[in-house]
């Protein structure tokens, strides 16, 4: 993938939620909640301060976070749905 996220921006494949509920209930695509869970595909160098200085993030690639439900800017890179969000958006790691 040639994605690269910039500053303090992190690039995220969400969790897909599982199709049927405890209840054996179907719930149709128009009806699913978007996920709120996600793995961390790639992040950016960090954001700059204002001496300079590289401020590292504290997310890597592989970990699982926790992420606002409408957090992020939804993106299509070779036919896959990803989310670029700003390390602030991310509230824990899994």
């Amino acid at each position: 993938m040639k994605v690269k996220p910039l500053a303090d921006r992190v690039l995220v494949k969400p969790r897909e939620e599982k199709e049927v509920k405890k209840g054996g209930i179907i719930i149709p695509d128009t009806a699913k909640e978007k996920p709120q869970q996600g793995e961390v595909i790639a992040v950016g160098p960090g954001k700059l301060s204002e001496t300079g200085q590289r401020i590292a993030l504290e997310v890597k690639k592989g970990d699982l976070i926790l992420y606002g439900k409408y957090s992020g800017t939804e993106v299509t890179v070779g036919g896959e749905e990803y989310l670029i969000m700003r390390e602030s958006d991310i509230l824990a790691v899994v």
